[in-house]
């Protein structure tokens, strides 16, 4: 069944398990908890679930226990479709404003979270974990159908080292010569391997500003006139790259009516 009710299913989640006609689909101990406590469901309603390779199923609850629970997938809602291939680099900051830069970097559509340790930045330890739980929660939200990777911190003169020179990297520089932003994306094809580099607090050293200029597939780019923080300069990254040269021109997925 997918619009025969018209009405929308009460929770949207991620799973790990593969998801066909009839497959049963664990649950894990977050997830019962939520649709039973805070949600109140009870076997019998209806969930949409996802997991990144199988497109977005709607499913039947079929047990909700303490320690987890199965839903049983019916039907397919939505096919897996490409996503772009965006990824951001950001060198983490204090508090829970790298956490909102994870949740709104997937709402942006990003394939990768990386954090970067540079010179400047003042943040030593990153709870990756914490991140890809609000990863997880913003692409429940945002109806995409994929979780984007979160890896460990590197330094950044490591990345720059393996990185693949087919992949290019917009580097949004405070400091030094860059082109305005759109003019560094035009002509970038639609959905091309990308990356987009934003610096701690303190801004770059002038030895990685130096070091990332030398580099072929490095384009230094301005967010204009005014000084972002660098969690904001993320986001309207991010923003500019997928109106310009992302999916920003696709349509919505239909929606279940209320």
């Amino acid at each position: 069944m997918s619009r025969q009710s018209g009405m929308k299913p009460a929770a949207r989640l991620y799973v790990e398990g593969a998801l066909a006609p009839a497959a049963g689909v664990a649950l894990d101990d977050g997830q019962a908890h939520y649709l039973r406590t805070v949600l109140r469901l009870e076997p019998g309603r209806q969930v949409l679930l996802f997991n990144g390779r199988d497109g977005e199923w709607l499913a039947d609850i079929a047990e909700l226990r303490r320690s987890g629970g199965v839903a049983t997938a019916r039907s397919q809602r939505r096919a897996q479709t490409p996503e772009p291939d965006l990824w951001l680099l950001f060198a983490p900051v204090k508090g829970d404003r790298v956490d909102w830069v994870a949740e709104k970097a997937t709402e942006l559509g990003v394939a990768r979270l990386q954090p970067v340790m540079t010179r400047h930045t003042v943040v030593t330890r990153v709870n990756t974990d914490r991140l890809r739980s609000r990863a997880i929660e913003a692409a429940e939200q945002c109806e995409r159908l994929t979780v984007p990777e979160v890896r460990e911190p590197r330094p950044l003169p490591a990345l720059l080292e393996e990185w693949p020179q087919q992949r290019r990297l917009f580097v949004c520089a405070e400091a030094g010569p860059a082109r305005p932003i759109a003019e560094g994306l035009a002509g970038l094809p639609r959905a091309a391997p990308t990356g987009v580099l934003v610096g701690p607090e303190g801004g770059f050293s002038r030895d990685e500003l130096d070091l990332l200029r030398e580099l072929a597939f490095v384009t230094p780019v301005g967010l204009g006139p005014r000084l972002l923080r660098a969690d904001t300069a993320a986001i309207a990254a991010l923003a500019l790259w997928q109106a310009l040269a992302g999916d920003g021109d696709r349509r919505p997925p239909e929606r279940f009516e209320n």
